[in-house]
């Protein structure tokens, strides 16, 4: 009798620890589900993006000449108030 007892309650430990792994591994499952959804989403949204910056790339490099040409402009009315401000003592 004894014996029997112990051979049930192994059965019952065994058979709610294998109930405890198939829910968490249902939940695992259901989580990278819903993660895998977001990433689908997210690619979407990336592929929206370079398809719509893409008309840019040829007008890049005529942005970047212009900002070019303004940092000089800019840098040579930098040194210029350095030197207003030198000469009034400011700095």
């Amino acid at each position: 009798m004894n014996s029997s007892i112990l051979f049930i309650a192994t059965l019952v430990i065994v058979g709610l620890l294998v109930l405890v792994l198939v829910i968490y591994l249902i939940l695992i499952i259901i989580a990278l589900r819903k993660a895998g959804n977001q990433l689908q989403v997210l690619a979407g949204g990336l592929q929206k993006i370079v398809a719509d910056s893409s008309p840019l790339a040829g007008k890049l490099g005529t942005i970047n000449s212009a900002l070019n040409s303004l940092h000089g402009g800019l840098s040579s009315v930098d040194n210029h108030l350095i030197t207003i401000a030198k000469v009034l003592k400011l700095v």
